[in-house]
């Protein structure tokens, strides 16, 4: 008999049945609790003195720490931190490595997001920012660091134009000065690419793409390469190799080379709060499970659907990396042997209205602002992800008019093409200020295969 049974009403009905028999479930529990009961009073006095064993789910939960474990591991890092989004991801790390008047170079073809948060947030705090425009010449990365510079920062894939950055040469040039490399690996995945493992000081992805791969959740999540040199840094990021404000021993002293993931664990994402749901860790991890199986055949997806673009008459230009006439293909081959991701912008000769016709009928594509997804997606960053940019900012990232970005599934192939050919032969119409009936419009073939 329960304990509470000779208890009144409302009682009960908080305390039976909370008390669940311990099991031991195959699939990852799901620990959906806002906090956890301490065995004993000198128990929670040893959590909140040692950190030990979990208490509060924002700061710390067997779901989450479980996944935690498994994306750490993949990206060859040592330790991760999960939080709520990808922008807090990105947001957080860099709120644990900079303080006020200390600046950071970025490459100038990051996630728009990203980019606002840099000049409209930590612009407000002194924290100043320069973008690196030729991404491809170390010494413009070299020419741009200055006495503040405390972080060099990008993204491996760019969105959508596919640039690749030389992520060993920029990790290089960081490690003269004692600063990290914060790399954006949300594109590549940790399957395609693992920026740790030449050079990188840390890892960010926003865990809602292909992560989560199923595009139900949202999540980010922080990993760390732990070779803070507390020696040769700790001036640059005094923050870390103080002593706590109660006189107690500095990050550094307590962690070691894990003082910089350790204090954004401890210090910065619990305080800030993005703490991400237990719900969306396990969802997270659950995809992760199948993480190789999408991104292959994601990426085998996408090379054949650019290769038919770059043959179509109505396409004036396709972005993707893994085309011989892409820019970086030759970067690509290096650092891309499994596969070239699945998202990549493509532009149409007709211009915006032609691209409003693709957008409004395609089929098979979903039109929507996500990438990353088992789905198919489309969408025009010339009117959403940059539509405050100037022209001359889109031009430099190559958005133009009729420019649509695409995130490939894992549909199967000739029905991702025929709902492209179905689509071009709209932009035609809408070229010719016609409508699409049988056949295509003058001039254009068929080139869908059977």
């Amino acid at each position: 008999m329960s304990v509470f049974g000779e208890d009144g009403f409302s009682t009960r009905q908080v305390h039976v049945g909370a008390d669940a028999i311990d099991a031991s479930p195959r699939a990852l529990p799901i620990h959906l609790t806002a906090g956890f009961r301490f065995g004993d009073f000198d128990g929670a006095a040893n959590h909140f003195g040692t950190g030990d064993g979990f208490g509060y789910t924002r700061t710390g939960n067997p779901t989450i720490e479980a996944v935690e474990r498994k994306l750490a591991s993949l990206e060859s890092g040592v330790q991760a931190q999960l939080v709520a989004s990808g922008q807090a991801a990105v947001a957080i790390t860099l709120l644990g490595l900079l303080s006020a008047g200390d600046h950071l170079v970025v490459s100038n073809h990051i996630y728009e997001g990203t980019r606002g948060f840099l000049l409209d947030s930590l612009s407000r705090f002194g924290i100043t920012t320069d973008f690196v425009g030729d991404i491809d010449d170390p010494d413009a990365w070299r020419r741009a660091i200055r006495p503040t510079t405390r972080v060099l920062f990008t993204e491996s894939i760019a969105n959508a134009r596919n640039d690749l950055v030389d992520i060993a040469a920029i990790a290089a040039i960081a490690d003269e000065h004692g600063i990290p490399l914060v790399v954006d690996n949300t594109l590549a995945t940790p399957y395609l690419l693992r920026p740790l493992e030449h050079g990188a000081a840390i890892v960010v992805h926003s865990a809602s793409k292909f992560l989560a791969g199923q595009g139900s959740v949202l999540g980010g999540v922080i990993i760390d390469d732990g070779r803070f040199d507390a020696e040769r840094s700790g001036a640059l990021f005094p923050h870390l190799v103080a002593r706590t404000r109660t006189g107690g021993p500095s990050f550094a002293e307590q962690h070691g080379g894990l003082a910089r993931i350790a204090y954004i664990r401890e210090s910065v994402a619990p305080r800030f709060g993005p703490t991400i749901s237990p719900l969306n860790a396990f969802f997270i991890g659950q995809g992760v499970e199948t993480l190789s199986l999408r991104v292959r055949q994601q990426s085998a997806n996408a090379l054949e659907v650019a290769r038919w673009l770059e043959a179509r008459p109505e396409v004036a230009s396709v972005d993707y990396i893994g085309l011989p006439s892409h820019r970086d293909h030759a970067l690509a081959e290096r650092y891309l042997p499994r596969g070239n991701g699945s998202v990549f912008q493509f532009t149409l000769r007709g211009g915006l209205e032609a691209a409003r016709a693709f957008v409004e009928s395609v089929r098979v594509f979903t039109h929507m602002t996500h990438l990353g997804d088992v789905r198919s997606l489309v969408l025009h960053p010339g009117t959403t992800s940059h539509a405050f940019r100037t022209d001359d900012e889109k031009d430099l990232q190559g958005v133009q008019p009729g420019t649509l970005r695409v995130s490939i599934g894992i549909e199967d192939l000739d029905d991702l093409l025929q709902d492209l050919d179905s689509a071009l032969r709209a932009t035609a119409a809408a070229a010719i200020g016609g409508s699409p009936i049988d056949g295509q419009a003058e001039g254009l073939t068929d080139t869908v295969p059977a």
